[in-house]
């Protein structure tokens, strides 16, 4: 009866292991996906995105200017197009627009990791 009890254990064991791989590389996979869409983007609108991102995800083309030391059109302009695109979306608060990550890029995606720091809300 034991020997039986050691090879199930076993057996067990081996699947535990499959199933941490394969969460793994599913996890690689996802990182992989974002980084390719970060680095695919032109490198102007990779720094619009990268000043979002330090703005905790949120801010309107004033904020990101103040980042990336161009001016309020230029960033209005080129986050405008990332709506377009479907990477950021777009709110009106009375007269200021407020730009946002979606909400499938969550505060621990790869974007953050590229800052080196985690986004605390």
């Amino acid at each position: 009866m034991s020997e039986k009890a050691d090879i199930i254990i076993d057996e067990l064991r081996r699947i535990r292991i499959c199933l941490e791989r394969n969460a793994k590389y599913d996890q690689d996979i996802e990182w992989n996906k974002h980084m390719n869409i970060l680095l695919q983007l032109p490198d102007h609108l990779r720094t619009t995105v990268l000043a979002l991102i330090k703005l905790k995800g949120v801010g309107s083309a004033d904020h990101v200017k103040d980042i990336t030391k161009r001016a309020r059109a230029v960033e209005s302009g080129y986050m405008n197009q990332m709506v377009l695109m479907g990477l950021l979306k777009k709110e009106r608060r009375g007269r200021i627009a407020y730009f946002s990550m979606l909400d499938n890029i969550q505060e621990n995606d790869v974007l953050t990791t590229i800052l080196g720091k985690e986004i605390k809300k």
